[in-house]
Formats: structure tokens, sequence, C-alpha cells
């Protein structure tokens, strides 16, 4: 049976609230269950340095994160539950990545361009404020998932390109120095839910519209309470669909559930009365876990002994794996070393794109390696303003996708891969335009 590597990073910046428990840490727990999964959770806190200098609420959150998903369930004797910073071959590695990946690539970055174009706005110089922290997160993300050759790795849609660039960063690893890492697939689960907070928005720390999942009963209900509905009077129909609270109430039911409610709702159900049932559900939901929470966060100790003992499962794989790649890149015994060679090794040939006009009057270009061998054959197109931006757009690392051998920007196909070639092969001669 071929086993599937899963890996999802926990970003410790702040108290877990009922969107988190539902979207992420309810889903991910069940799935580490599944036979032929091997699960890795690990707690990002060197990415919690990039928006926080409170070593405190580092701290805290850390502690809070983990007590989390050990209250739902984790089983720790399953899965691989570590923290970032116990694993010092991640850093190493991450300077490893950073060697062969292009700025260019990191350039087109979400948050980095994001906090440029803020910057454009406010008339400041386009990298004021900008860390090299957050300029370098997508090749510290990419480590942690490289490192443990992930197959899969659940991401919401803006963490796609991330994703990408990993793909991208290994791929031109893979080109220098041989078939080292696994490239990892994106896994986004439409089903996962995306629960509503108080005021029907997204519930997210940055609305300031959470309710925490294990707050305590009185105020779980204050909140729920507080839940923004309309002015439909009791026994007239209500939307459910349309309701926030009704989202809650099924996120945390039954189907049979939430089918009754559904009902309740086109019978003219009051709000007062779904708010109860909701609180209901989920008080029932969560106080199990909370008594479990609250006698972690009192044993700090036994906390931080399964993430220790966490880092030493995952060190057991990371260690070795490292070993090989120092020893790909050249960081090697010098015992060992060959004797030296009175002939200057040629450095490798790059690849290169190459344009041209076929007899039926259109233009092309094809991509070879620097051998010469056809990696792309380029489409006709009606002049060669058209070729050459399309070759432009592909040296500068542009958005496009592979499907059935064919490479499609923006929907649109421009060009085929040579027989034999592998996607990855392609994209990693593309990277090296970029570097």
């Amino acid at each position: 049976m071929t086993v599937q590597r899963v890996l999802t990073g926990i970003k410790p910046s702040g108290t877990p609230h009922l969107g988190n428990y539902a979207g992420a840490i309810r889903p991910a727990v069940a799935a580490s269950r599944h036979s032929g999964v091997e699960s890795f959770y690990f707690l990002a806190d060197y990415h919690a340095l990039i928006s926080t200098a409170d070593p405190l609420r580092v701290q805290r959150s850390t502690l809070e994160i983990a007590a989390t998903w050990l209250a739902a369930g984790l089983d720790t004797e399953r899965v691989w539950f570590y923290r970032q910073s116990d694993i010092p071959e991640i850093p190493e590695l991450t300077w490893l990545l950073t060697c062969v990946a292009g700025k260019g690539l990191l350039n087109r970055a979400h948050a980095y361009k994001a906090a440029v174009d803020k910057n454009a706005a406010d008339g400041l110089d386009a990298d004021a404020g900008v860390s090299m922290g957050l300029f370098m997160y997508p090749v510290l993300m990419a480590a942690d998932i490289l490192m443990f050759k992930a197959n899969s790795v659940p991401v919401g849609r803006d963490q796609i390109q991330h994703l990408e660039m990993a793909r991208d960063i290994a791929g031109s690893f893979n080109h220098l120095y041989g078939e080292h890492f696994v490239l990892p697939e994106a896994a986004i689960d439409a089903s996962v839910a995306t629960l509503p907070g108080l005021d029907g928005r997204k519930m997210s720390k940055s609305y300031d519209n959470t309710i925490p999942l294990f707050a305590p009963p009185a105020e779980l209900k204050k909140l729920i309470f507080s839940i923004v509905t309309d002015s439909k009077a009791p026994g007239e129909p209500k939307d459910a669909d349309g309701s926030a609270l009704f989202q809650l109430y099924q996120a945390f039911s039954s189907a049979e559930e939430a089918r009754a409610m559904r009902t309740a709702f086109d019978d003219g159900i009051a709000w007062g009365e779904a708010k109860q049932a909701l609180f209901e559900h989920i008080e029932g939901a969560v106080a199990p876990m909370r008594d479990k929470y609250q006698a972690l966060i009192a044993e700090p100790a036994q906390i931080e002994r399964q993430l220790r003992e966490g880092a030493e499962k995952a060190r057991a794989l990371a260690a070795p794996f490292l070993a090989e790649l120092r020893h790909a890149v050249g960081l090697r015994n010098l015992a060992t070393a060959p004797a030296a060679s009175a002939t200057k090794p040629k450095p490798a040939a790059l690849p290169q794109f190459k344009q041209y006009r076929e007899a039926d009057g259109r233009f092309h270009f094809k991509l070879v390696d620097g051998d010469g061998r056809l990696l792309l054959q380029g489409a006709g197109f009606a002049s060669p303003r058209e070729a050459g931006q399309c070759v432009a757009a592909l040296k500068q690392g542009g958005r496009f996708e592979v499907r059935e051998g064919t490479l499609r920007v923006d929907g649109t196909a421009v060009a085929a891969l040579a027989e034999g070639v592998a996607e990855a092969e392609l994209r990693a001669a593309l990277a090296a335009f970029d570097a």
C-alpha cells in the first residue's frame, strides 16, 4: 500500500476560535486517523516571529495552540507533532534552498507585493518596513514542506502560490543536484467549513468577530446571542442558507439535526430559540475538549515533553536527509575529496529559448536544455512580438499550468511539452531564468 505524507503547519498567532476548529483542526485530526496516511503537524513558531516581536505572546500562543490540538484528540503516537524551532535541520535547509531560489520568484510573493503596493500608495519607499523574514517567508515554508517529503499540503486558496513556489524551488534544486525532493501537491478541500463570525463575515481575528473555541459557557452564550440576525419576527419563515446562525449550527450538528433546524427556519423559529439551540449544540461539542484543554494548560511541562518527543521523532527523518543534501551540494568530509583534476570542468550550460519563423508565416519558439534537448515547443503566433511576450512571461515566472502535456497561460494553450519531458523538469528549467 502506498503511503501518503500530509503536512500541516499551525502558526501560533493567537487564541483558537470556532472557525479554526471547524475549518482546520477537526478535519485534520480526523484525517490523521486514516490508514495509509503519515501526518505531520508542526507549530510554526519561526513564522510567528515575522509578525510579532512580543516573546511572551509567542510563548503563550504556542502553548495554547499545542494544548488545543491535543485537547481536540490528536494522537501523538500516530502522527509527527513537533515545534518548528526544535528542528535545526529546517533553518539549514532554508539556506540551501535560498541559494537556488530566484529573487524574481520571491518578488512575486503575494505578501511581499501587498507590502510594496501599500508603501507605494502611502508614498513611502517600496521596501519600507519590509523585513527579510517577510521576504523569505516562502523559502522557509518550502523548507518546512520539502524536509519531510510531503506529498500533500492542505492549504487555503490564498496559500496556493506558496506551494507553487515550493515546487519551483525544489525543481531548481533537483535540476542542479539530482532528484532529492518530492514535489508537493496543494490539497484544497471544498467541503471544509469556513464559518461566519458574529457579524456574518468570515470568522477572523482581523475582523474582531470571533468566538473563542474554549470560552467559558457564560461568555460563549453571550457571544452566540450577539450574532447578527435580520428583523423577522417569530412565525415568519427565515432563510437558512443566508443565515450565519444556521451555518454555525450546521457545522456542529449531524445531517439529521441540520435538516430539522432547516425545517424550523422554514416554520419561523424565533431567533432567540434558534440561538439557544446553537449554544447547546456548541457547548455539548466543546465542553469535553475544554476540560482537557484546561488540564493541559495547567501542566505545560506535559505539553513540552510531548513536543520534545515529537521533535526527536521528526529529526530521525530530518537529520539523515539533510546529510544527504549536504553531500549533494558539496558540503563534504575533505578526507574523502577526489584528487584534483588538471582540467577545469566546464560550467553547466543553461537552458535557452530560441525563436524562429516557419514556412507558414507564423512565429514560434522552443525551449531547449543546456545539451540542446527539446523541452518545450511553442505554438504558432501571428507576430514575433506575441511570441516574444509569451517567452518573456515564462522567463519571468508568469503563472501557467500544464495539463496533459499542454502548457496553458490564463487558460490559453501556448506550447506543448516535448515527448518524455516531465512538468518538474520544465519548471526547473524555467526557474533557471529567475536565478
